[in-house]
């Protein structure tokens, strides 16, 4: 008399192959955001210089110069983590720089800004437009 059985499920390499397939997408797909976290951090610095602009134009609209890091200093806040190198003024311009430590030198961990005929930042790019945030 033959039994006829049904079997249902995987087999043992089938299983193994699966496995394999998804430790590979795993490889591929980790190095691409292992970087996101400090990409975020350094997003978060030039977002702070832009506010600053801002803030530099309205202690400028009311006072007709612009502010140093002594007059700005209750007029805006950084994002968590970051910190401010130097906020330096003229009658004439500004310039500022801002870090997060969080941030590896090999991902630009200093970002600057500068308006007017204010001094460009040290080691900022002699390229640099006024009012663009870089990072170097």
């Amino acid at each position: 008399m033959q039994q006829n059985t049904n079997r249902k499920g995987f087999t043992l390499i089938e299983l193994l192959i699966v496995v394999v397939i998804i430790g590979i997408l795993a490889a591929i797909a980790i190095p691409k955001f292992a970087n996101t976290k400090e990409k975020a951090y350094v997003a978060s610095e030039k977002a702070d210089l832009k506010n600053l602009v801002n803030v530099q134009e309205a202690f400028y609209a009311d006072s007709a110069k612009y502010g140093d890091q002594t007059a700005l200093a209750n007029k805006y806040s950084l994002s968590q983590g970051n910190v401010v190198g130097a906020i330096a003024a003229t009658p004439t311009g500004w310039s500022a720089t801002v870090s997060n430590p969080a941030v590896s030198a090999a991902n630009q961990q200093t970002c600057g800004i500068y308006g007017g005929t204010g001094p460009k930042p040290s080691g900022m790019p002699s390229t640099t437009n006024e009012g663009t945030p870089v990072c170097w």
